[in-house]
């Protein structure tokens, strides 16, 4: 299982990083900022439930070889939900009310709390390959 489980984390580390340093990068390069704005709303939830999904399988298939790494995922989806069902829509929120104060402190939670999630992945991926 804990190749499975290796195998998991790694795409969730994988995908987060992607997502985070290029794919919302690029949409604000190539397209103007009212689009991109609108194209990252969308992409948002998707974007969450693939962290939830893939942590979970993962915890699922780390738990019995490595219990540490089992939590650490656990804990990133758990974290991701909350992200996905409170904090996003509190910075959509913000972002129709024009409250840029607001949304600043809002979307710097969130990628903080995505940063923190990428290095725990990392640091699970580590972990597991070494097991």
């Amino acid at each position: 299982m804990t190749t499975y489980a290796l195998l998991m984390t790694s795409l969730l580390f994988g995908g987060m990083t992607l997502y985070s340093f290029t794919f919302a990068a690029f949409l604000f390069t190539a397209l103007p900022t009212e689009t991109a704005s609108s194209v990252i709303r969308k992409a948002f939830p998707h974007f969450y439930t693939f962290v939830v999904v893939s942590a979970s399988l993962a915890a699922l298939t780390a738990v019995s070889g490595d219990p540490l790494s089992g939590i650490i995922l656990v804990f990133i989806s758990i974290t991701t939900i909350f992200a996905r069902q409170i904090l996003m829509p509190m910075i959509n929120s913000a972002t129709d009310a024009r409250e840029k104060q607001r949304f600043n402190i809002l979307h710097g939670a969130s990628v903080i709390l995505t940063l923190f999630h990428i290095g725990l992945a990392a640091y699970v991926v580590v972990r597991l390959a070494s097991v």
